[in-house]
């Protein structure tokens, strides 16, 4: 079947669906594989759950007029979205970077989508398979997307934006993030940096955080940009006037207050108002958009619990990340400070240094106790053996049920993997 028919059904259907226990009445199925399951073999399963029809790369049953025999299940979800996205030819925002970026997606769909029709990357679906059901989520209503674009390996941000094709494109930073995919930090730069290789070839409007010098400089001459920064002279000028503990912002002299937590945070916020001002919103409105966003997730959120204010923000974790969230913990009013530090993944041959450097960052906070928890970490504990370091989760949860912490404010920082809002059934 050619890509156009298997379009047409697509059109005719209620969406893509690749999980059998969630299946959409009337969707069409893609049996995709991963490295324990094979979507082949539950595609009888799809049909009977409600699928009109499942595409498919292995014979299932060849008399049966609902099952679309293709090469590859995974390269037709793609091609199907390329396709799909050139038939709408709406504006589709890009972004991507080593921290924020899906706060900054969050955000960015606040300020929008009380103004347009608007379809976001859901959750952090942000990778081959994600960006292919982000595109096939939009319709021929919408007027505006917002894709976000993840990646551990170098030329996936590329290839991503093969299949998007986006008009407009930003870049939240350049950190340590996925050092074992991308090889070093020079090898994350380069690789994000492929947005930017893409919209230049199209001509394609960048959005540039002027008071990020890498970025500058990795930008260099391009001058179809939109610019913001807290100092310079920029197309879009935004100011932080307050973050104790949630963030105030001005532009335009109107004021802005954010439920979100972290200076870190503050150009995410900008990168929304400058998007936001590209498409001719005013501050008043922004103002509105940015106010209503709550974040959720285990990212940046305040939570009060008992006598003490915690600042979760487990939901991924790199030495980049860890810093600045170290920083601004550092700010805090507080005297009475705990920051709980789960390991950090990805790191590769750079774990060991990367776990010992945020270590000693952290002992030069004198007004906080530390507890680190995770293998990586635990590594170090002869280097310091005046801190406390716990190896499992499960030796953090034993120490806490035996201490009280009270009136703190606590910071819950770690990788995915770690899990560590867990804490917070036991403090």
């Amino acid at each position: 079947m050619e890509l156009n028919q298997i379009h047409h059904l697509f059109l005719e259907s209620s969406g893509v669906s690749t999980d059998t226990r969630n299946i959409k009445q009337d969707s069409l199925f893609f049996a995709l594989k991963g490295a324990n399951f094979n979507g082949n073999s539950f595609a009888h399963q799809a049909l009977e759950n409600g699928a009109c029809y499942a595409v498919i790369d292995e014979v299932v049953n060849p008399t049966d007029e609902r099952f679309i025999l293709v090469d590859n299940v995974l390269e037709t979800l793609q091609a199907l979205a390329h396709f799909h996205r050139e038939q709408l030819g709406l504006p589709i925002i890009a972004l991507t970077g080593s921290n924020g970026k899906t706060t900054t997606k969050e955000l960015i769909h606040a300020v929008l989508k009380p103004h347009f029709k608007t379809v976001a990357t859901v959750g952090n679906l942000n990778n081959h398979i994600g960006v292919p059901l982000t595109l096939l989520s939009m319709t021929a209503d919408t007027e505006i997307g917002i894709v976000e674009m993840g990646a551990n390996h170098a030329k996936e941000i590329a290839f991503l934006c093969k299949i998007a094709k986006p008009n407009m494109g930003y870049i939240t930073n350049f950190g340590k993030a996925h050092l074992e995919g991308f090889g070093s930090e020079e090898g994350v730069v380069k690789a994000k940096s492929e947005l930017y290789d893409f919209l230049k070839t199209q001509s394609s409007l960048i959005i540039l955080n002027s008071d990020d010098a890498k970025q500058v400089a990795q930008l260099g001459t391009y001058n179809n940009t939109c610019t913001f920064s807290e100092t310079l002279e920029t197309d879009v000028n935004v100011k932080l006037t307050a973050s104790q503990p949630f963030l105030s912002v001005t532009l335009k002299e109107i004021s802005i207050k954010t439920q979100l937590v972290g200076v870190y945070n503050f150009h995410n916020i900008a990168a929304a108002l400058t998007i936001g001002t590209y498409f001719k919103l005013t501050p008043l409105q922004l103002k509105k958009g940015i106010e209503a966003y709550i974040p959720t997730n285990n990212r940046s959120q305040i939570i009060q619990q008992n006598s003490n204010e915690i600042l979760l923000d487990a939901y991924n974790a790199n030495p980049s990340s860890m810093e600045v969230a170290l920083e601004n913990f550092k700010g805090l009013e507080n005297p009475n400070k705990l920051a709980i530090l789960g390991d950090m993944f990805e790191l590769g041959m750079t774990s060991a240094k990367e776990h010992l450097a945020l270590v000693n960052h952290a002992v030069s906070m004198q007004d906080c106790r530390f507890y680190f928890v995770g293998s990586h970490f635990y590594e170090q504990n002869k280097a310091h053996p005046n801190l406390l370091f716990f190896k499992t989760f499960e030796e953090l949860q034993v120490h806490l049920e035996k201490t009280t912490v009270s009136n703190t404010t606590i910071l819950i920082k770690g990788s995915r993997g770690m899990a560590l809002e867990r804490v917070l059934e036991f403090i």
